[in-house]
């Protein structure tokens, strides 16, 4: 227990001699904290470009990936925009050449332009043309038409006044044809035929059976008819005949009137019969009826107008096509006229007319059928004897026989009445057979 003064006198003991107590220890003198960096409202952080420009400190490292990703991304856009706008200028003068040639196309088809014949391609800017109103002639194509398509002997849209080749007509049937065609079938069958048996049975022979059945023709070893020529008095049934023709097959069927085949400029005629019947082959089996084939196939003669010669030069195609070195294969002609006498020899020698049916005019038993046909409909009262008028010593066709049952309801109409009687039947044929011998009466135009 008397240790604890002499170790208190040891720690004392061990203090530097030239210090005493807390005087000696060393104390820190008093320095001022540092100044702020700046004096004010703190500042915001800057957007925009600015701040964008502005690096961002190197630390810490993931700060720096991102900062290197974002502006990979802007380098990107900039670049593509840089690629955009280098095309846009690249592409201007070119879109402003297309804006003047479309400019150029539209002026051209705004006026008038002319049809024609490619007869040959030179090279693919130029061609020889032809029209139907001039020579032939060298012309430049342009450049915005199809030259896939240009072939020789197709048709073409030409400049009116250069005759440049600036459109193709993309229907190659001529419209003329197109026009033939029936699109729809006659309503007129063979029921509404009165008598003409032998007729029919010859028209079906000739001209449906070679379409439906040619197995029998092969069979028994004989071609087909090419085709048939009807003739006889007019009103006797050839038309009929050809309509119900129509009704009754499944071919195409063109009709074509005589006269349409003579046309105004030289060398559209035989052009116009040549493309009859190559639609007619290409839409086989199909069957050409021509009404009137007596105005062009007249018989030929030293003719000393361009008119007449050009219709000499139609009929000539005209029996080429029939009897030609093609073959008409499934193409069946009727022709129809009733002036047989005037026709060339050579339109109907066999080989191109292979069978001429006549239509008489109708006798009694036919009289009686048509009769029965035309009233078939009507309202007649009793006293309508029917059988005084085919009895009738006068010759009626067809035709007249419908005149005269038409005429008998007028008539009846005219009265308020609602039955045909047998004096209007009386009147009706006296008016019709003194406009049938005598002609249009005098009274008419008074």
């Amino acid at each position: 227990m008397g240790q604890g003064p002499s170790g208190g006198l040891n720690r004392q003991g061990d203090r530097k001699p030239d210090g005493g107590g807390s005087g000696d220890k060393k104390e820190k003198k008093f320095e001022p904290a540092a100044p702020p960096s700046r004096v004010g409202r703190k500042q915001r952080r800057q957007k925009g470009p600015e701040a964008a420009a502005r690096l961002p400190t190197v630390t810490p490292s993931t700060k720096c990936k991102l900062r290197l990703l974002k502006m990979e991304r802007i380098k990107d856009y900039l670049l593509m925009e840089e690629e955009f706008v280098a095309n846009q200028e690249r592409l201007k003068p070119q879109e402003e050449k297309a804006e003047e040639d479309r400019s150029k196309v539209d002026d051209l088809r705004g006026t008038p332009m002319s049809v024609g014949n490619l007869e040959e391609l030179i090279d693919e800017n130029h061609a020889i043309v032809s029209s139907s109103v001039g020579p032939e002639y060298y012309v430049g194509i342009m450049s915005f038409v199809d030259k896939d398509q240009l072939e020789p002997g197709c048709s073409i849209l030409m400049h009116n006044k250069v005759l440049s080749v600036v459109g193709i007509l993309q229907d190659e049937v001529d419209p003329m044809v197109s026009v033939m065609k029936v699109e729809k079938a006659p309503l007129e069958s063979y029921a509404d035929i009165g008598g003409l048996e032998a007729q029919i049975q010859e028209i079906k022979e000739a001209v449906e059976l070679p379409l439906t059945h040619p197995e029998l023709y092969e069979d028994i070893g004989i071609k087909p008819p090419k085709g048939v020529i009807l003739y006889g008095e007019p009103g006797t049934g050839k038309t009929l005949l050809a309509k119900a023709v129509a009704n009754s097959t499944s071919a195409t069927f063109l009709r074509v009137v005589g006269s349409e085949l003579i046309q105004k400029y030289l060398g559209d005629g035989p052009k116009l019969v040549r493309e009859l019947f190559r639609v007619a082959d290409d839409l086989s089996p199909s069957i050409v009826f021509i009404d009137e084939i007596d105005a062009v196939g007249t018989k030929r003669y030293d003719a000393n107008s361009g008119g007449e010669r050009e219709i000499q030069r139609t009929m000539l195609e005209l029996l080429n096509q029939l009897d030609g070195f093609d073959s008409r294969g499934d193409v069946k002609v009727i022709l129809a006229t009733n002036r047989i006498e005037s026709l060339d020899p050579a339109l109907l020698r066999p080989g191109r007319i292979d069978r001429k049916i006549e239509f008489p005019l109708p006798d009694i038993k036919t009289r009686r059928r048509i009769f029965q046909i035309h009233t078939s409909k009507m309202t007649l009262s009793e006293d309508v004897n029917l059988e005084e008028f085919v009895m009738t010593k006068d010759e009626f066709s067809g035709a007249d026989i419908k005149a005269i049952c038409t005429e008998a309801g007028l008539l009846a109409l005219r009265e308020r009445r609602m039955k045909v009687t047998h004096p209007d039947f009386k009147k009706a044929k006296e008016k019709v057979m003194f406009k049938k011998k005598e002609g249009v009466p005098e009274g008419l135009y008074m």
